[in-house]
């Protein structure tokens, strides 16, 4: 009956956010006094040469004292992002036809090389 009380304690609210080879947790927790703090854990799932796979866990431990300057910070960081690069995920990932500045520049420039130089 004990472990069954934890467990309902661990499980008081939780949500899932699968977000490509990264997934979100989102938990509701209890201290020993009975008050109520968040967790939140990054697991990201990385493929081994073999075909096998791990995965690599962060975890945020966000009490309520921290709650509000932690949801300052996080809306003026994410307003900060969308309102100088947009909602569209630019990246080599989400579009085909994305190229690197780089890639840019080694297809345009030339050298003007002599083979009497060599």
């Amino acid at each position: 009956m004990r472990d069954n009380e934890m467990l309902e304690k661990e499980e008081i609210f939780s949500k899932v956010l699968r977000a490509g080879r990264r997934t979100y947790f989102f938990d509701v927790r209890a201290t020993k006094a009975e008050d109520f703090y968040i967790t939140i854990t990054e697991s990201k799932k990385f493929t081994e040469d073999d075909g096998s796979f791990h995965f690599k866990k962060h975890k945020i431990y966000l009490y309520k004292e921290d709650f509000g300057a932690f949801r300052e910070i996080l809306d003026e960081m994410t307003n900060y992002v969308i309102d100088k690069k947009g909602e569209e995920v630019i990246s080599e990932r989400h579009q085909k036809d994305f190229k690197k500045e780089y890639q840019k520049d080694e297809v345009n420039s030339f050298t003007d090389v002599s083979f009497d130089d060599i």
